[in-house]
């Protein structure tokens, strides 16, 4: 009997570790529940334009992925690659034009094994560190483009309403320096020659296709969203919360979006900032910059720092060195752009 708690506890710490921000979001949730009433008032805490979008993109996503469509394509760029340099720049920028539309999460779950594979099979595994700190810094620049590029995105674009131009054209000096950022930080990588091997064949299996795609849709990701609106739903109905965060929040959106994202991540950032301001313009500058810093403030960034572990556990306390690095530092410059302009 006690090898069986014992059993089932380490399951569910293993659970904990690997899905930390929905049991996060749970236990919260849960807790605000002894603070207000459960009732069916909850149904209408939910955002449930923003649980069906990003339920469909995540499906749309699935299937792409599963006809391997994206790696194809990088496949042939590589083809004509001569030097480390434009090895490293193809990697880069297929993260930053991939998560435009398939979001920063699934284009580092595709593209950085691939990348960590590809650097290995030229004999570059210098190279790895540097490049997966690019390749998310990349995707999480490029999921600023549209509104649908990451679970923080659409949910401000839901909640907010804001047209997709304007989304754009709100975000545009980051996106424009953040790829400055990145054209520099490629200058640092040599342009020693190097030959591609032959890639293993892609296959595709058609058996249990749609099975494949609803099974890989990422379920605790649209619960961690419910329980996140149930939690700031319950916040907003404590008078004594309401109060604070109201008081807080008000004026200074990007600042607290920033400060957020870097302990809570920008997603649970910005269903809390947009429960208790309409500012929406500067809660999104806020969350966008904000998912630039630490490890934690994005989830791109655990995933790829997940892969790299497993991939390369070696190299784990130097990308944690040098990924935060370069993301203070990029976090530091887009804030400055923010009070210039």
């Amino acid at each position: 009997m006690k090898k069986q708690i014992n059993g089932t506890m380490a399951k569910l710490i293993d659970f904990f570790k690997e899905e930390i921000i929905f049991s996060i979001s749970l236990i919260l949730a849960v807790i605000s529940c002894f603070f207000v009433k459960p009732s069916l008032d909850y149904l209408n805490y939910i955002n449930w334009e923003t649980i069906i979008l990003l339920f469909v993109i995540m499906l749309i996503v699935e299937i792409l992925k599963n006809l391997a469509i994206f790696e194809k394509m990088v496949r042939k760029l590589l083809t004509k690659i001569g030097n480390a340099r434009e090895l490293v720049a193809v990697l880069v920028f297929t993260c930053f034009l991939s998560s435009i539309f398939i979001t920063n999460d699934v284009s580092l779950i595709i593209f950085v094994p691939f990348s960590i594979l590809a650097l290995k099979k030229v004999n570059r595994t210098d190279l790895i560190i540097l490049t997966v700190s690019l390749q998310t810094i990349a995707a999480n620049v490029g999921c600023m483009v549209l509104p649908i590029g990451a679970p923080h995105n659409i949910v401000m674009y839901t909640v907010s309403k804001i047209p997709f131009g304007s989304f754009f054209f709100l975000l545009l000096p980051y996106i424009a320096v953040s790829i400055i950022f990145l054209l520099i930080m490629l200058l640092f990588i040599p342009t020693d020659g190097i030959s591609l091997p032959k890639m293993d064949k892609i296959e595709i299996k058609r058996e249990k296709f749609f099975k494949r795609v609803f099974l890989g849709v990422d379920y605790y990701l649209l619960l961690t969203f419910i329980a996140l609106f149930v939690l700031i739903g319950n916040l907003e109905n404590i008078a004594f919360f309401n109060m604070l965060f109201t008081k807080w929040i008000s004026g200074s959106e990007v600042l607290w979006g920033i400060l957020a994202s870097q302990v809570i991540s920008n997603v649970p950032a910005a269903i809390l900032l947009s429960g208790f301001s309409t500012n929406y313009e500067a809660i999104i500058v806020g969350i966008n910059i904000g998912g630039f810093g630490t490890l934690i403030a994005s989830m791109a960034n655990l995933i790829s720092y997940k892969i790299l572990v497993r991939e390369c556990s070696k190299f784990k306390i130097r990308y944690l060195v040098i990924f935060t690095i370069l993301n203070v530092v990029l976090l530091v410059i887009l804030a400055g752009v923010y009070i210039l302009t």
